[in-house]
C-alpha cells in the first residue's frame, strides 16, 4: 500500500491531466453508445456540450447587442437593475430604439403637464400610486380591497421559487405597500412577512385540498382565518406560459416543506390538471367564485390567457343578468414566462397580451361591465412605457413575475424549469439559495416597484393627468408600417375605453379598503412577530 501511495504522489499535476484526458478517452471510444459527437471526438466533443449549457450567457455578454436579446433584452434588464438598486436608470445620447418597427409605441404627452397642488400627495410621497378602483365593491363583499399599488407581484409559486426568493419578494413588496400574488403552490411560511398576499388556486388546489386531492372549502376558510395579510383569492384558469396545459413540479424540487403545504407526496412529479374539478361550465364556476367570496368575506378573481372568446362571451352574459360573478379578471399574455412548458405551448399558444386584454375589454365593455371589475395586466407590462399603453387599454393593475425576480437577481440565465438556476431563485437547492441575502433583496424589490411608480408618474403628468386610470385609447400611438404612419389604440383595435370613475390621488389615499401598510402604523408590532429571519 506504501510503495502505492508513493508512487501516486510522485506524480505531477500536468501527469494527472493527461491521466484524466486519457480516461475520458477510453470511456468515449469504447463505452460511449449515446452520444455521436463525443464518440467520433474524444475529448474535445465535450467542449461542444459545455458551450452549449452555457449558451444563454454567452449570448447575453457576448454575442447579442443590446436591443436583440429575448425575451427581455440587455436594456431592459439594465434598467430593472438599476431601478432595483436606486442607480442611475437614465441612458444618454438619445434612444436606440428602432422608431420605426411595426408595433412600436408612442405616448402622447400634452403640451403642458399636470401641475400638482403643494398639498398634493405625490409632493410628499413620490411613489404613492393606488389602483383607482376597489375589488369586491360593486359585489359587496364584506372585506373590499383597493391595492395600494398599480404595480405587483405576480404568481410564482413557492417550490417553483426558492424559500428565499419568496422572503426576499414578500418583504419588498411590504416595504412598496404592494402585493404578493402567491401562485398555485399554497402559502408558505415565507410568505408570512407582512405584505399583502392574494392567495392563487390552481388546478391543483394546493394549500386548500384535502388527502384525495379535491379542492376543501373547509380548509380554505382556516387559511383566510390564519393569513390576515390575506386580501383577495384568485382562481388560476390558465397562464401565458401554458395555456389549457396543466402543471408540472418535478420531484427534484419537492421538498418535505413543499409536499406539507402542498399537501402531496414526497419522491413524485406534482401534477396539476389542465382542467378544475371543483367545477364544471360557467354556472357552476359562477358559483363556486360566490361560494368562496361569501364564506372568505374577500374578493375573488379569475386569471387566465385568452384564445377563444365564445366563452367570456357567455360569462359576460351572465353576470349582466345575475349581477354575480369575479370581482377581478387578470388577463395573462401568451408571451407570460416564468411557468416551464413545452415551445409547442409557449410559442403558438394564446394571444399576446394587447390582442387578448383587448378581447375581453370589449366584450366586458359591450355589456356595460367594465367598472364592476379591476383589470389586471400580466405578460412583460413591468415597464413604465408598458403600463402607460395597458393603463391606455383599460387596465387597472399591472402584474410583474419575471421583472420581480429580475429586481432580486434573475439574471435570465432559462434554467427555471432544470433546478440549477444559477442565482438561487428558481431552484430548491440550499448551495444555490444561499447567495441570496433577504434583506438586500427586499429592499431592491422595493426600489423597483417604487421608481416603477414614479415613473409612470411622470409620463402620466406629462400627458396632462393626475393618475394613469385617466389615460385614454387616443393616448397612445402605434406604429403600423415604415412608412410613418401610425393610428392609436382606439383606431388600431376599435373601442375607447370606459372612463374610470376617479376624484383624485387624495380621495385614493383616505380610502377605508386602501391596503399596504399606510393605515397599519398602529398594528406594526403584530407582523414583526411573524417575519421570517435569516
Amino acid at each position: 500500500m506504501n510503495t502505492i501511495l508513493d508512487f501516486l504522489g510522485k506524480i505531477t499535476w500536468w501527469q494527472w491531466i493527461i491521466i484524466g484526458i486519457v480516461i475520458i478517452a477510453i470511456r468515449d471510444i469504447f463505452f460511449n453508445k449515446k452520444h455521436i459527437i463525443t464518440k467520433n471526438f474524444p475529448v474535445v466533443g465535450h467542449f461542444r456540450y459545455m458551450l452549449e449549457s452555457i449558451g444563454p450567457e454567452l449570448r447575453q455578454y457576448i454575442v447579442a447587442n443590446n436591443r436583440e436579446e429575448l425575451p427581455f433584452d440587455r436594456i431592459q434588464r439594465g434598467w430593472i437593475y438599476a431601478s432595483a438598486k436606486n442607480q442611475n436608470n437614465y441612458e444618454g445620447f438619445g434612444t436606440d430604439r428602432d422608431f420605426y418597427k411595426n408595433n412600436y409605441i408612442f405616448i402622447n404627452n400634452a403640451m403642458t403637464p399636470y401641475k400638482m397642488a403643494p398639498n398634493h400627495p405625490n409632493v410628499k410621497d413620490p411613489y404613492f400610486l393606488p389602483c383607482a378602483k376597489v375589488m369586491g365593491l360593486h359585489h359587496k363583499r364584506r372585506r373590499p380591497y383597493r391595492p395600494a399599488s398599480v404595480i405587483n407581484v405576480s404568481a410564482m409559486s413557492f417550490g417553483s421559487l426558492s424559500a428565499r426568493a419568496i422572503a426576499s419578494l414578500n418583504k419588498g413588496v411590504k416595504l412598496a405597500n404592494a402585493y404578493h400574488n402567491t401562485g398555485e403552490g399554497g402559502i408558505s411560511f415565507y410568505h408570512k412577512n407582512g405584505g399583502d398576499l392574494v392567495l392563487q388556486i390552481g388546478t391543483g388546489y394546493f394549500g386548500v385540498r384535502d388527502d384525495e386531492g379535491n379542492f376543501s372549502m373547509e380548509k380554505l376558510i382556516q387559511l383566510v382565518e390564519d393569513t390576515p395579510m390575506l386580501k383577495a383569492i384568485e382562481i388560476k384558469l390558465s397562464q401565458g406560459a401554458k395555456p389549457g396545459k396543466g402543471g408540472v413540479l418535478p420531484a427534484s424540487k419537492i421538498t418535505q416543506e413543499i409536499a406539507k403545504i402542498r399537501n402531496v407526496p414526497m419522491g413524485k412529479d406534482v401534477i396539476s390538471p389542465p382542467y378544475h374539478n371543483a367545477f364544471e361550465g360557467i354556472d357552476e364556476m359562477i358559483d363556486f367564485i360566490e361560494d368562496i367570496a361569501e364564506k372568505t368575506g374577500l374578493p375573488v378573481g379569475i386569471k387566465a390567457a385568452i384564445g377563444k372568446t365564445e366563452q367570456w362571451e357567455e360569462l359576460a352574459g351572465k353576470m349582466k343578468k345575475t349581477n354575480r360573478g369575479p370581482d377581478y379578471i387578470s388577463i395573462d399574455g401568451g408571451e407570460g414566462g416564468t411557468g416551464a412548458a413545452p415551445p409547442s405551448f409557449a410559442d403558438h399558444v394564446a394571444v399576446p397580451w394587447t390582442y387578448g386584454f383587448q378581447k375581453i375589454y370589449k366584450i366586458f365593455k359591450n355589456h356595460d361591465l367594465s367598472n364592476q371589475i379591476v383589470f389586471i395586466g400580466s405578460g412583460k407590462l413591468g415597464f413604465p412605457s408598458q403600463a402607460a399603453m395597458a393603463f391606455s387599454m383599460g387596465a387597472d393593475v399591472i402584474n410583474v413575475a419575471r421583472e420581480a425576480m429580475m429586481s432580486i437577481g434573475c439574471i435570465q440565465a432559462q434554467s427555471c424549469h432544470t433546478n440549477t438556476c444559477p442565482t438561487g431563485i428558481a431552484t430548491q437547492n440550499k448551495w444555490l439559495q444561499r447567495g441570496i441575502n433577504v434583506d438586500n433583496k427586499a429592499v431592491r424589490t422595493n426600489m423597483y416597484f417604487k421608481n416603477f411608480r414614479k415613473e409612470l408618474i411622470e409620463i402620466t403628468h406629462a400627458c396632462g393627468y393626475e393618475h394613469p386610470c385617466e389615460f385614454t385609447m387616443d393616448d397612445v400611438n402605434v406604429n403600423l408600417s415604415d412608412q410613418d404612419f401610425t393610428k392609436t389604440l382606439a383606431d388600431s383595435y376599435g373601442y375607447h375605453k370606459v372612463k374610470v370613475p376617479f376624484e383624485g390621488v387624495r380621495a385614493l389615499q383616505k380610502c377605508q379598503y386602501l391596503g399596504g401598510n399606510y393605515k397599519r402604523k398602529d398594528s406594526e408590532k403584530s407582523f414583526e412577530k411573524d417575519e421570517v429571519r435569516y
